[in-house]
Parts: C-alpha cells; structure tokens; sequence
C-alpha cells in the first residue's frame, strides 16, 4: 500500500467531497499512484487529511461507479486497468524523457517565434489595475459585479429549465452558426425595445461580450486602407482591435456634448462611439450633436459603430434612446452586452445590424468558434422569460444608484478639489483633479492604504496625454465602505 501525503488544501466554501475527488482525479490521470498498489485505505486517508472515514469512503464509490479504479477483496481499491497503463506510462516517461545537460536542445533548435508572428498583441495595452484587485479593501474598480447581488437561486432556476429533457436537445446538438432561437426572440422583444430598437431576427448575432462583436467587425470590415474615427479619451482595447487590423485611426477630442465634430471626420469610413454614456467620461452625447453626426455619416456614405455598453444600467430620469433607434438605412451597427449588470463573467453579448452584414459575421464567427456556447444561450433565454432578469435589474439599479450616490457625497465632502465629468448616472465617475497631481503617482500611493482606482492617462491616445484625470468605479465596492476609501484618497492625493 502508498503511503505518500496527498496534497489537498480544503476551500471552507466548497463541499469536502467534491474536493477529495478532484484532487484523487487530479493524481490519477497524472499518474501519482502505482500501477500494481493499493490506493491509501479510507482510514488512512481521513487520518491524513483530517476527514471522517465516512467522506472517503462515499469518494472511493464515486470513483469506482465512474470507472477510476476497482474493487479487489481484502486487498484494497487499485487503478483502474486504463489508468494503470497510464500511470506506468507517465513513470517510465518520468524517468527518461528529461535530457541531462549535454543533450537539451540547443537555442538553435528552438522556434524563432519572434519572426513568426503576424500579429503581436501582446505589444497592446490595456486598463492597468493589480491582478488581485479584490484583495483590496477600497476597490473602486470599474466593470465588476457587485457579487453579493448575482441572483444564484434564480439562474438555478433557469439552469434547471435548460437541463430539462424535452429543453436540452435545443443545445446538445451543434447548430453550425445558428444561435439559441429563444434568446434571439427574448433580445428582440424584451431587450431593444427598450433602447428603442425594433429589429428581425436577422439582424441580431449572439457573441462572447460586446468586445467580442467588435473584433468580429473589424476583422471582416478593416485593413490597411480603413479609416476609424472614435474618441479621445476613449475605449482602449478598441483602438488596439482596430490597430491590430491595419486600420488607420483618427482620434477626436470631447467637449460637453460628446465628441467634436470636425470637416476631416467625413475622410474615415467608420466611426466608433460609446453616446448613451461615454468612455471613460460618462458623457451623454446631445441630441443636436447626434443629429448633425448622422447628417455627416449619411452624407459620406459611413457606417456608425454605436457601443450601448451600459444599456441596462442607465439611470438618466429622461434617457435617450440609441442612435440605433432612429437608423432605417442600416447605417448603424449596434453592440451592447447582457452580463454587464448581471456578471461579467458570462461574456454574453449582441449586436444588431443590417441582415447582410450580419449573415457574413455570423459566417466569420462560424471559422473562429461557430456560436457561444448554447446552453448557456438557453440560460440566459430561460432568465430573460421568466422574468428574472427584470428583477435583477431592478434590485441591481436600485443598489448601483445607492453606491453611486454614497460615492458622490464622499467626494463632495474629501475631495471636492477634484471636478467631476460626465452624467450623473453613468457607471464610473470621472474626475479632474487639480493640475499638479499626478495620477499615476496617486494610484501607487493609494495602493499602499488598500485604494485601488484607475487613473486617467492611459484612456489618452495621442502624445502627451494629460495626467490629473482618474476614474472611479462602484460596483466593485460595498457602500460601507466607500466613504473610508474616499477619505484614505484624499489623504494620499495629500501627501504626494
């Protein structure tokens, strides 16, 4: 019999049982036991791991009923004779697959990578904040869930729904590049119209996320001849998609009414904006600005990519509806997200454009992954009808519009130096702060009392971008603890 410390660190939020037999799975497959050696007994095994025997024994019978290992009286439980050849394979591997030191490849061996790459994004940048952001005790991070809100009985719920026999062939089965038609009928008549959009179900393509979507754009409509207009300050990692595809991008600077129209905007054959709230600003474009843009698209035969980000989360009393909802031309190409107030996680996203341009998207999404995955389609589908994600909305708007109001009044009482930009309702705020501060400088100082946010520089595309601007999310941050964290800032953007 082994008699080996099986490395198992149990998480208190998960069951015991599901965790012994992961990391017995893990040690299986892996070839971690003898082939011709019992298995620890089950009274050895919880003495090691400080389990009752009972635990053990009901994961010992799982492995067996799922084929792992068998059964040999009074001897023990043993591998499994198709994991036993496995773990003879992987030790006699073990002993002589790893060269000594004359005779690992030389550098000269190795692929040039360098010069195979096409394409280099991992030269992009993106929005920096610390990887373990959530250790923080002052998150004030933009784009993350308020997880103490995600209604996991009610998506059980549709989870149930969607595993139901007579439900599940709906998604078992490849549909090539179709996508779940449930959710397609609930997005048309549950969801645009409240933006103002009505559209056919062919015009509606499902993707993984509204960035998704605009990778799928710019890969089917840009190269090195495209001109992209978009605004400055702006989305990132859209100027990196469009950048990625060869396109050519002219930035646009803001003022109060969204952004600046000017005569060289009627040279780009496409424009990108975030209107309903933009970003990182959280200015509404005016009705007049928006009128005058669509005279100019119409004119020189444009194509507007309108991103509705934070559909659902918009609380302006008297909101406009998407330009998307006044486009009978096909003019428009409409991208907006379904997991931005629900999780983030789900990457679950939509856009709606004319019929023809969306059958060859969707054709282009069939070569790099067919559609995203349908159960979680007919999930979301099954959320969406019964009602549920409605209410979510409704107890997510009600708590975002608390944090936002806690964070609006912390602000005006500590850091009332710093003008705040944008609508009152958008889903960050945006903040100049006096000239001489430095940002950045804030941010590594704010770190070190547990403040984490996200400062202004790097939403800035062209040369010297300025550096007194911050952003502020949250959602991320619980209300009790927005006021201490605002005030730990202040005193922060003191000391630098």
């Amino acid at each position: 019999m082994i008699d080996h410390f099986l490395p198992v660190r149990f998480d208190a939020g998960r069951g015991l049982q599901e965790q012994l037999r992961e990391a017995l799975v893990t040690a299986i497959l892996g070839g971690g036991f003898p082939a011709d050696q019992p298995l620890p007994s089950c009274r050895k095994l919880a003495a090691q791991l400080r389990v009752s025997r009972n635990t053990v024994n009901l994961v010992y019978e799982s492995l067996l009923d799922s084929g792992y290992i068998v059964s040999q009286p009074r001897r023990g439980f043993f591998l499994a004779p198709a994991y036993a050849e496995g773990a003879a394979g992987a030790q006699s591997l073990g002993e002589t697959a790893v060269p000594n030191a004359g005779e690992r490849a030389s550098e000269a061996d190795e692929p040039d990578w360098d010069r195979r790459f096409k394409l280099r994004p991992g030269l992009t940048s993106g929005v920096f904040r610390p990887q373990d952001w959530a250790r923080f005790p002052y998150p004030f991070v933009y784009g993350q869930p308020m997880r103490d809100l995600f209604p996991l009985e009610r998506w059980r719920e549709a989870s149930r729904k969607a595993l139901r026999r007579e439900t599940a062939s709906s998604w078992l089965h490849d549909r090539f590049d179709r996508d779940d038609d449930m959710l397609v009928e609930q997005l048309r008549t549950r969801v645009l119209p409240k933006r103002g959009i009505w559209a056919k179900p062919s015009e509606i393509l499902v993707t993984l996320g509204s960035q998704n979507a605009l990778y799928l754009i710019a890969a089917l409509l840009m190269n090195g001849q495209t001109r992209v207009a978009m605004e400055t300050p702006g989305f990132r990692d859209a100027l990196s998609i469009f950048e990625l595809h060869g396109a050519k991008v002219q930035l646009h600077p803001l003022d109060e009414e969204g952004m600046a129209l000017s005569p060289d905007l009627g040279a780009c054959d496409y424009l990108y904006l975030t209107p309903s709230h933009q970003v990182p600003t959280g200015i509404v474009m005016s009705p007049a600005r928006r009128a005058l843009l669509m005279e100019g698209v119409r004119a020189h035969d444009q194509i507007l990519i309108e991103d509705d980000y934070d559909a659902e989360l918009n609380l302006d009393r008297d909101a406009l509806p998407a330009i998307k909802a006044g486009d009978t031309r096909g003019r428009v190409i409409y991208l907006s997200s379904l997991s931005k107030p629900f999780s983030p996680g789900l990457r679950l996203g939509y856009l709606v454009a004319d019929a023809e341009l969306v059958d060859e998207l969707r054709s282009l999404r069939r070569l790099m992954y067919r559609h995203p995955p349908l159960n979680n389609q007919r999930m979301m589908a099954e959320f969406l009808a019964q009602g549920y994600y409605d209410a979510h909305l409704r107890a997510f708007r009600a708590e975002h519009a608390r944090r936002r109001d806690a964070l609006s009044q912390a602000l005006t009482q500590d850091l009332d130096s710093c003008r705040q930009i944008g609508s009152p309702s958008a889903s960050a705020f945006w903040l100049a702060a006096p000239g001489a501060v430095d940002t950045r400088k804030l941010a590594w100082a704010a770190a070190r009392q547990g403040v984490v946010f996200e400062y202004g520089e790097q939403f800035f595309f062209e040369g010297a971008a300025p550096t007194h601007f911050m952003r502020l999310g949250f959602n991320a941050i619980e209300a009790q603890r927005i006021p201490k964290g605002v005030e730990l800032l202040a005193a922060a953007m003191d000391r630098i």
